[in-house]
C-alpha cells in the first residue's frame, strides 16, 4: 500500500495508508491464477505460503477470481489433503481461466501441429506425439526404477512436471489421477498426444492401462486405471 506524506511547518506528518490500486490487485490475482495453472489445484493456505501473501489476503483475491469465473472450487482430493478433520477446499482453473492464461501458447502449438498435418501429413503429428511421450519415459524411468511403488512414483514425477498427479489403490487395481493438464487445449484438438502419453504410462508401469477420463475431453481430471495383474495358475489337472 502506498503511504502518503505531508510536509507541515518543517515537520513530516504521516497520512493514513492509501488502499491498494486496482492495478496492484489485478497483478496479485494474476500471480495467484498463474500459480494454480502451473501447480494444479491448491488450497488458500498453500497459495499463501507459495506466494508469501497472508491467508486472508489470498482468500479475498480467490473469492474475486471465483466470482469472475477464472477459478472453480472443490473439496481436496484425499491424496493431496493434509492434516486431520474435514478436507480443505481447493481452487482450480476453470475452462474460462485456462483459455485466458493459455490461449496464446495454445494457439501457437495448435497452429504448428495443423501446419505439420497439412503440409507433412498425419504421420508427422503422430511421430511428434510419440517423441514427446518418449521424452516423458526417459525422464521418469530413473525415478520409477528406484521405487517399489511405481504408480506413486509416477504420480510424483508427473506432479513435478505440472500435472498435479496423485495415485490411489483399489481392490482390483490402482488409479492414477492428473488433476491438471498443461496441454489440455492442444490435446483436445490432437488426441494423438493423449494416446501416446497413455502408451508411455503403460510402458513405464510395465502393464496394460486404461484411460477412463481426460481433461482434454471435458472431464474434470485425467484418470488412468492400472489393473492388478492376474495370477495365472500353473496347476494342471491329472487325468485319472
Amino acid at each position: 500500500m502506498a503511504v502518503g506524506v505531508e510536509l507541515r511547518h518543517n515537520s513530516v506528518v504521516k497520512i493514513k495508508s492509501a488502499p491498494k490500486t486496482v492495478h496492484e490487485d489485478g497483478r496479485t490475482r494474476d500471480l495467484i491464477a498463474r500459480s494454480i495453472l502451473e501447480n494444479g489445484p491448491s488450497s488458500a493456505i498453500a497459495l499463501a505460503q507459495r506466494l508469501n501473501i497472508t491467508p486472508s489476503g489470498v482468500r479475498r483475491h480467490l473469492d474475486c477470481l471465483v466470482a469472475d469465473g477464472v477459478l472453480e472450487t472443490r473439496q481436496a482430493h484425499k491424496a493431496i489433503s493434509r492434516g486431520r478433520g474435514r478436507p480443505s477446499k481447493v481452487f482450480l482453473m476453470s475452462d474460462q481461466g485456462r483459455e485466458k492464461f493459455e490461449h496464446s501458447y495454445d494457439d501457437l502449438a495448435v497452429s504448428a501441429l495443423k501446419f505439420m498435418s497439412l503440409h507433412v501429413g498425419e504421420d508427422a503429428v503422430q511421430s511428434f506425439a510419440a517423441a514427446r511421450a518418449r521424452e516423458i519415459e526417459v525422464k521418469a524411468a530413473p525415478l520409477l526404477s528406484k521405487s517399489s511403488k511405481k504408480t506413486a512414483a509416477l504420480a510424483q514425477f508427473l506432479t513435478a512436471q505440472g500435472y498435479a498427479a496423485s495415485s490411489q489403490s483399489h481392490p482390483i487395481g490402482e488409479e492414477l489421477c492428473q488433476h491438471h493438464c498443461p496441454i489440455a487445449h492442444v490435446a483436445s484438438q490432437f488426441p494423438q498426444l493423449c494416446e501416446a502419453e497413455t502408451e508411455a504410462i503403460s510402458r513405464l508401469l510395465g502393464t496394460h492401462v486404461q484411460r477412463l477420463a481426460t481433461i482434454a475431453h471435458g472431464d474434470g481430471v485425467c484418470t488412468t486405471f492400472i489393473p492388478t495383474p492376474q495370477k495365472i495358475s500353473t496347476t494342471r489337472k491329472v487325468r485319472s
